[in-house]
């Protein structure tokens, strides 16, 4: 693994302090809340580690409130069902005394069913497409040091990068992403880092149809809600389509939904965010 991808897999490695009770930690960097995503994923851990059977088949989240970077966060489990199919886990992150996370899961022991998914879309492969620092080198001074920042998560923009929409009005956003290193044989592991790089560009589609670009101080964005449902087995090591597309932006808020399909064209994931979407002029 690269030293980005294995800070990340220790910081999802929550560490268990109570009978229910995990403890995680957010990386060393100069944030002003916690990525919503490392919350998701860590929650789904500590769910996780609490179930003796099946593989996680969805999940339901909020976000509450901004988590604090600085300070440790706490997730309980509430250990609502165990049965015989399915496993139900509840997960509140709390900080500073407050809730700022809520998290359900289901757990599924796996059985044989109907087959049937949407057909992938026809893109460029990933090879054919430059890597974060060659997509971004014209926007170097805006990125300051975010743009040599280690990255956990490769990302490939298939059309437009987030920088160069401004006045380019679309409705669809696709990327490959894929774990910058091999993981280990844990599908645990694998759903945590796709849940945690589901949220890494999803609401940031929303933005695609009104032709807004990063570089627009004009909204202010963050996530509210994000549900997955995982259909098939997948490995976040190897390249990953996430196709996205806006459903519907009003009253503030803008919902996306994504679906994620491994490269031999098996529909993995499928993944629903709603979030704020804020005029700040």
């Amino acid at each position: 693994m690269t030293a980005a991808l294995d800070d990340l897999v220790e910081i999802l490695d929550v560490e268990a302090i109570e009978v229910n009770i995990f403890r995680g930690r957010s990386p060393d960097e100069d944030l002003q809340r916690v990525f919503g995503g490392q919350v998701a994923s860590q929650a789904l851990v500590a769910a996780a580690r609490t179930v003796d059977q099946g593989h996680v088949h969805s999940l339901h989240a909020y976000f509450l409130r901004p988590g604090d970077p600085t300070h440790p966060i706490l997730y309980d489990v509430d250990r609502i069902r165990d049965g015989r199919s399915f496993t139900t886990r509840r997960v509140v992150a709390i900080q500073h005394g407050q809730a700022i996370f809520n998290l359900q899961a289901s757990f599924h022991h796996e059985e044989p069913g109907l087959e049937y998914q949407l057909p992938m879309p026809d893109v460029p492969a990933p090879e054919e497409l430059p890597g974060f620092k060659e997509r971004m080198a014209p926007y170097r001074a805006q990125l300051g040091r975010w743009y040599d920042h280690p990255r956990a998560i490769d990302q490939r923009y298939v059309g437009p990068s987030p920088f160069e929409r401004q006045g380019m009005y679309e409705q669809r956003q696709q990327v490959w992403l894929r774990a910058d290193g091999e993981l280990p044989e844990d599908p645990v592991l694998h759903a945590c880092l796709v849940t945690y790089a589901s949220d890494l560009s999803l609401l940031d589609s929303t933005l695609v149809p009104h032709g807004i670009s990063w570089f627009d101080a004009s909204v202010q964005m963050a996530s509210l809600d994000h549900a997955m449902w995982f259909h098939r087995p997948f490995r976040a090591d190897e390249w990953l389509l996430y196709d996205q597309e806006t459903v519907s932006t009003s009253r503030a808020r803008g919902l996306a939904r994504g679906s994620i399909f491994s490269r031999d064209g098996r529909m993995v994931v499928s993944v629903v965010q709603e979030g704020l979407i804020r005029a700040v002029r």
